[in-house]
C-alpha cells in the first residue's frame, strides 16, 4: 500500500465527514419543525489491507473510513398547547395513518396538525387523509379497517320525533286533597279549570316527526292520602280540527299514581300517552307513540320537579366538530345533538428505525421496520393530547458539538491529502 492510497483514505475521510455534516446540517434546520425526528451518523473503518504476517500476528493498514448507518431518533419531542382542537401529539410510540386521496398507500407521522378540508375529510397540511375507524349510522363503534375520514358539514341531522318522557318529582305528601267532580270525572281533575282541580303541574317540551316542538302539561291531583291522578294536555290549536277538543286543551293521557307509606311509588311507572292517530296541525306523521315514565316520590316536602327529558329534537346544522382524547371525532349540532363520527387509528412498529422517510413529516414502511399493528389510542398505541402538537427531538446544543467534531474531522483529513501531496513532490523531485 503506498502513498497513493492514503490519498483516498484522506478522501474517504472527506467525504465521510461531508455526509455527516448533511445530517448535522440537516437536523439544525428542522430544529422547529413540528414532530421531527433528529437523526445521527455512525462511522465505520473500511475494510484493512494486510501488508504481512508474523508471528506476533497479522499486520494491516486501514483504508479510511465509510458511513456505516444514519439512525433516526424516535425519543419523545415535548409538547407545545395551541388553540386548534384538530392539533393532536402522541405521548408514546405510535403514528397517525395518512393517505392520499385514491391511493391505497398508507404513510405514517408524528405531526398531528390536521385539519378539515372543503370537502369534510381530515387531512394534514400536504392534503393526506388521516385514517380511522368510521362509527355505524346507529352511533355504535363499527371497527372493521381504517379508512379516510370525512365529516358531512353541510347536511342536516334529521329532526327525531319523541318518543318517551321521564318526569324526575316529588309531589308533596301534604297537599290538601281534591275531590271535586266537576266534570263527572273520578279524580277530580277538570280540563275545563286546570289549575283549579290540580295540586302541581309541569311542562314539557316535545317534537313531532317534522321536529316542530310542541308543549305538553302534566298535571297533578291529590284524590287521596296515597293517591295521585295524572293528566297530560297538549294545546288544542297544536291538534288538526277532527281530534281537538273543545276545550283550550285536549287530553291525550291520564293515570292513576299510588305511593307506599314510605313515600315511594308503588305499581307501574310507565304509561303511554295517548298519541296515536293524533292529527299534528302541521301534517306531521300521525303515527307517533309517546311512552311517559313517573320516577316520583311523595314526601312532605314541596312538590318539585328534580330533571325531566325527552329523547326527540328538532333539525340541526353542524355547530363544531371535536376531537377527544381517547381519539372520537364528534360533531356536535345547532339543536343540542351530538354524534360519533370516526375513532382515530395508530400505528406502530417492531423497529420504528427501519422507517423510509418519505418527506413532509411522513414515513413510509419497509422489510426493517416490520408490518404496522393497528389499534386506537391508549397505553398500547400512544396517548393522544388535543390541542397540542409534538415539537421537533432536534437537541441544539449537541448538534453543535457534532459541528465542531465534524469540521475537525474534515480539516484532519484534508490535511492528509496536502502532506501526502507534499510527500509526492518529493518523490518527483528526486529524479531532477
Amino acid at each position: 500500500m503506498g502513498l497513493s492510497s492514503t490519498l483516498y483514505s484522506g478522501v474517504s475521510g472527506l467525504q465521510t465527514n461531508s455526509e455527516a455534516m448533511s445530517v448535522t446540517g440537516n437536523n439544525i434546520s428542522n430544529s422547529n419543525t413540528v414532530a421531527f425526528k433528529s437523526s445521527s451518523t455512525v462511522f465505520a473503518d473500511l475494510l484493512s489491507a494486510t501488508i504481512s504476517s508474523s508471528a506476533s500476528g497479522v499486520n494491516q493498514v486501514g483504508r479510511g473510513t465509510g458511513l456505516s448507518t444514519v439512525q433516526t431518533s424516535f425519543s419523545q419531542g415535548s409538547f407545545q398547547s395551541t388553540s386548534s382542537n384538530t392539533d393532536l401529539a402522541i405521548e408514546g410510540d405510535g403514528f397517525f395513518m395518512v393517505s392520499a386521496a385514491g391511493s391505497d398507500e398508507v404513510l405514517y407521522t408524528r405531526n398531528g396538525a390536521f385539519s378539515f378540508d372543503g370537502d369534510g375529510y381530515l387531512v394534514n397540511a400536504d392534503g393526506y387523509r388521516v385514517q380511522g375507524q368510521l362509527f355505524n349510522a346507529d352511533g355504535t363503534a363499527g371497527g372493521g379497517d381504517p379508512t379516510d375520514i370525512q365529516v358531512d358539514m353541510v347536511s342536516q341531522v334529521p329532526a327525531q320525533s319523541t318518543s318517551s318522557i321521564v318526569l324526575t318529582t316529588n309531589l308533596n305528601a301534604g297537599s290538601e286533597i281534591i275531590d271535586q267532580d266537576a266534570d263527572g270525572m273520578a279524580d277530580g281533575f277538570d280540563i275545563a279549570d286546570p289549575v283549579n282541580t290540580s295540586n302541581y303541574s309541569t311542562s314539557t317540551s316535545i317534537y313531532d316527526a317534522l321536529g316542530e316542538s310542541h308543549q305538553v302539561t302534566t298535571y297533578f291531583t291529590k284524590t287521596d292520602d296515597q293517591t295521585w291522578s295524572w293528566n297530560t294536555v297538549v294545546a288544542s290549536t297544536d291538534l288538526d280540527a277532527s281530534v281537538a277538543g273543545a276545550e283550550s286543551a285536549t287530553l291525550i293521557g291520564s293515570g292513576i299514581l299510588t305511593f307506599a307509606s314510605d313515600g315511594s311509588l308503588s305499581g307501574a311507572s310507565e304509561f303511554d300517552l295517548d298519541v296515536v292517530g293524533l292529527a299534528w296541525a302541521n301534517g306531521a306523521d300521525a303515527s307517533q307513540t309517546i311512552a311517559i315514565r313517573f320516577d316520583t316520590t311523595q314526601f312532605n316536602s314541596s312538590s318539585v320537579v328534580f330533571s325531566q327529558s325527552q329523547d326527540g329534537y328538532a333539525p340541526g346544522e353542524v355547530v363544531s366538530t371535536t376531537i377527544g382524547s381517547d381519539g372520537v371525532i364528534s360533531v356536535s349540532y345547532s339543536n343540542g345533538e351530538t354524534r360519533n363520527v370516526a375513532t382515530l387509528t395508530l400505528a406502530t412498529f417492531t423497529n420504528p428505525g427501519g422507517l423510509v422517510k418519505d418527506g413532509g413529516s411522513l414515513y413510509a414502511v419497509s422489510a426493517y421496520s416490520g408490518d404496522p399493528k393497528v389499534g386506537t389510542p391508549g397505553a398500547a398505541q400512544g396517548v393522544l393530547y388535543t390541542n397540542s402538537l409534538e415539537l421537533s427531538n432536534v437537541d441544539l446544543s449537541q448538534e453543535f458539538v457534532n459541528l465542531i467534531t465534524i469540521q475537525n474531522g474534515y480539516s484532519a483529513s484534508s490535511k492528509v491529502i496536502t502532506t501526502v501531496d507534499e510527500m509526492l513532490q518529493e518523490v518527483i523531485n528526486l529524479i531532477r
